[in-house]
């Protein structure tokens, strides 16, 4: 496989987004919002794999948010060449089943969630470039985020020996872990993040399934066997699909398989899961404060404030997170982002 074959890009949007609530809302989640640039988060991960060394995309999404995505796509000349709508989310590894079923056995798929901030391509570029040949051998591969902070919000991946100029074979898979060993993986300097980001044959990952999670493969496959068809829309069959176990990759797939490299790689990588993550990647005026929209800020320090509307205005104030939308407003600490969750479930219970 050289690096001229073609790449199909798998790009999956079926997340909710909650954690950036309020601007990002199940009806359209933050995939769907221009939150790092004036493209949104979908466009910007479907220009960075455009042009002759890639194929149309295919998606695989919620079925509500279908015409935004055939709209926001369109726009940037990047039209899907199939949009899976699943008929209820079933975790990564069902959803890339889908794409991979809808794909040329032979084809390279490039898996890339919808709603990650790349700020280097030509480095992300050049790492796919670099996995290339052992992809065409039917490894899966994956790229380990260059980590720069012992993160708990992460996977974390132990990078083994190099078997390949810059691919390296998985030593294990590390789940979230707890502070004091994300200290000590990051100290060690032999692990990555998992940013969630793959490339593989089609077939390549579909046998795999077949080896390590049967009863998925038989789910998806009937549900593509039965989907209805509308255009470029694809309607998997949801009695087939609901049968199908709710797994990620990682767990499903990439934990277990023989043949699993890593592509070691920094790229101004961030999956943008919090307001403090989109406040480390903004830009900022000289007292660290990022603010969009209608905002006044005197005698204030590294705040993240938005608006899609209200006037904000803070006199004195530091380390806030304001953020208004509609009829909302979030006021809360920097640094407890990760809480907008607990409000999400409390307003459930309400």
């Amino acid at each position: 496989m050289s690096p001229q074959t073609t790449i199909v890009p798998v790009i999956l949007s079926g997340g909710s987004g909650t954690r950036l609530w309020p601007m990002s809302r199940p009806e359209k989640p933050k995939q769907l919002l221009p939150l790092t640039a004036e493209a949104t988060m979908l466009q910007l991960t479907a220009q960075r794999a455009v042009g002759e060394r890639f194929a149309a995309p295919i998606v695989v999404a919620n079925a509500r948010h279908a015409e935004e995505i055939e709209a926001q796509l369109a726009a940037v000349g990047a039209e899907p060449q199939a949009l899976i709508l699943e008929p209820a989310g079933r975790n990564t590894a069902p959803a890339i089943a889908l794409a991979a079923l809808a794909a040329d056995p032979a084809a390279p798929l490039l898996v890339m969630p919808s709603d990650h901030v790349i700020a280097d391509v030509p480095a992300f570029l050049a790492a796919v470039d670099a996995a290339l040949p052992l992809v065409a051998e039917g490894w899966l591969v994956t790229f380990g985020i260059s980590p720069d902070a012992p993160e708990t919000g992460y996977g974390w991946i132990q990078v083994g020996e190099e078997i390949a100029a810059r691919v390296h074979r998985v030593a294990r898979f590390v789940e979230k872990p707890p502070r004091d060993k994300a200290e000590a993986m990051l100290a060690a300097g032999d692990h990555a993040w998992n940013g969630g980001i793959f490339l593989f044959r089609a077939d390549a990952f579909l046998a795999a399934l077949e080896t390590h999670c049967p009863q998925m493969l038989a789910a998806v496959t009937e549900a593509m066997d039965k989907a209805g068809h509308d255009g470029t829309r694809l309607l998997p069959d949801a009695e087939a699909f609901a049968r199908s176990p709710d797994d990620s990759i990682d767990y499903a797939v990439m934990e277990k398989a023989d043949r699993v490299a890593v592509v070691p790689v920094a790229m101004g990588w961030s999956d943008v899961g919090s307001w403090d993550a989109l406040h480390a990647i903004s830009d900022t005026d000289g007292v660290g404060n990022a603010h969009q929209g209608e905002v006044l800020a005197i005698d204030t320090a590294n705040c993240l404030v938005r608006t899609d509307g209200a006037r904000i205005a803070l006199v004195g104030v530091e380390d806030l997170i304001v953020v208004a939308s509609g009829d909302d407003i979030l006021v809360l600490p920097r640094g407890r982002s990760q809480e907008v969750k607990k409000l999400i479930e409390a307003m459930k219970n309400r």
